[in-house]
């Protein structure tokens, strides 16, 4: 799973398809990410002395892993991801259509 926290991603399926939001939870047991402003839901939630006003609470639900890309930060579209190895050993995260980095995942051993 090569999407984590705070990643800009889209939508590729689904009702928000084509949305683009920042990751704000992963749950990898369950392959699911949070996305801001994407898959929202309307929470009743009722009058209380903490809450006192009640009424419909909007809120972000979670969408399988597998309905969103990441964003190439060069093209600023979305794109599938590799792994590569660089000569100094060090692992990096590549987007496949421009092939720039998106991150480095691991340094090299020592």
């Amino acid at each position: 799973m090569h999407i984590r926290k705070n990643d800009i991603v889209e939508v590729i399926a689904g009702v928000d398809r084509g949305q683009r939001g920042k990751v704000l939870r992963v749950d990898r047991r369950r392959q699911r990410v949070v996305v801001e402003g994407v898959n929202r839901v309307y929470k009743h939630v009722r009058r209380t002395q903490r809450n006192r006003q009640g009424g419909r609470l909007s809120k972000e639900m979670p969408i399988h892993i597998s309905n969103v890309m990441l964003i190439d930060p060069t093209t600023n579209e979305p794109t599938r991801v590799g792994v590569r190895v660089l000569p100094d050993g060090t692992k990096e995260l590549y987007a496949k259509k421009s092939g720039a980095t998106i991150r480095i995942i691991s340094t090299a051993r020592r």
